[in-house]
């Protein structure tokens, strides 16, 4: 098994790389909490290098959640690095606070840490960007239990001279089925420290309540989404259905995403994939066991999956290169 730690469950991850070294962040929280489900209100982020993205060195949590009162004082949630041009590295994560210990109802936002070599980090005050209620649903809009606004992923526009961010968001408006309104959000800025928000890349109605852990990446050529959603998080025309890791082919990078278009990589046994190129160019899946293969909660990170495109119904798809 590539990563997992004896006394904590691991979850989402998400990557960067220096040239040398690979550097994962990944969601933790012990054992001791007894039930896997309550590592939500409970997680931290931790930090492991890799030169091959399958033996890693694990250096623990890099911060706590926040003070009482703060934008992330429950727990601290999903996010990217990136580099800036002077060479600063800046992670754009996740703050999550539950609003009651008895119910999963909880805030989402966003907000920014820096660090100079990937390995000492600075929260800075926050949160730096928070749901637009003229195109996103805030708490309390529809019967979904959270204001979702999550799992940031940033990237350099150089065309237009912007960062761009990628955020788990959900619509406004939708329909009278509110289960269907995930969506892709999205945001600006010139800085990395100043963000805002604007209207969302892709429409409701597509069978999701909600599209994790988003990542564009290119792969042979082929410009890719992807993202994550587990089978009980589908809806209208696909619930149901096996839920797991999604790829769109999204060849226009000027074009709204049309998320009815999604395929399945890989079913939910493993969730919220990201896609890394190691040093021979191969891409590869990294994902955590969703399901443990003696039954319940896996919780550890799974072996690098290499991955090809394929053709799908709907054109070029993401797939793994050997069986699962």
């Amino acid at each position: 098994m590539s990563f997992s730690l004896p006394d904590h469950w691991t979850w989402d991850i998400w990557l960067a790389d220096d040239g040398d070294r690979f550097h994962l962040f990944y969601l933790h929280a012990p054992h001791a909490l007894g039930d896997p489900d309550l590592r939500h209100r409970n997680a931290r982020i931790g930090h492991a290098t890799s030169q091959d993205l399958t033996a890693w060195t694990d250096h623990g949590r890099i911060f706590d959640a926040g003070a009482p009162g703060s934008f992330d004082a429950s727990a601290t949630w999903t996010g990217s690095v990136v580099q800036a041009q002077d060479g600063l590295w800046h992670m754009l994560y996740t703050g999550s606070v539950f609003t009651d210990p008895a119910t999963t109802e909880n805030i989402e936002t966003i907000g920014r840490a820096t660090s100079p070599d990937l390995s000492t980090w600075k929260k800075h005050p926050g949160p730096v960007l928070t749901a637009d209620p003229r195109w996103y649903e805030t708490l309390g809009h529809s019967s979904w239990p959270e204001e979702a606004w999550r799992d940031p992923w940033v990237w350099r526009d150089d065309a237009a001279g912007l960062w761009r961010m990628l955020i788990t968001a959900r619509s406004r408006d939708g329909g009278a089925d509110d289960s269907d309104r995930g969506i892709v959000g999205q945001a600006s800025s010139s800085d990395l420290q100043s963000w805002t928000a604007g209207p969302p890349l892709s429409q409701p109605g597509a069978g999701f309540g909600h599209l994790e852990v988003l990542q564009i990446v290119v792969v042979e050529g082929q410009r890719f989404l992807i993202f994550s959603c587990d089978a009980a998080k589908l809806a209208g025309h696909r619930a149901g259905q096996t839920g797991g890791i999604w790829s769109v082919h999204a060849p226009d990078p000027e074009a709204p995403f049309d998320i009815s278009t999604a395929e399945l990589i890989c079913s939910e046994r493993l969730y919220a994939g990201r896609i890394q190129h190691d040093r021979e160019g191969t891409a590869m899946l990294l994902a955590f066991e969703n399901a443990a293969p003696a039954g319940g909660f896996g919780g550890r990170l799974a072996d690098p999956v290499p991955l090809r495109v394929g053709q799908g119904r709907n054109g070029p798809r993401l797939e793994p290169a050997a069986p699962l």
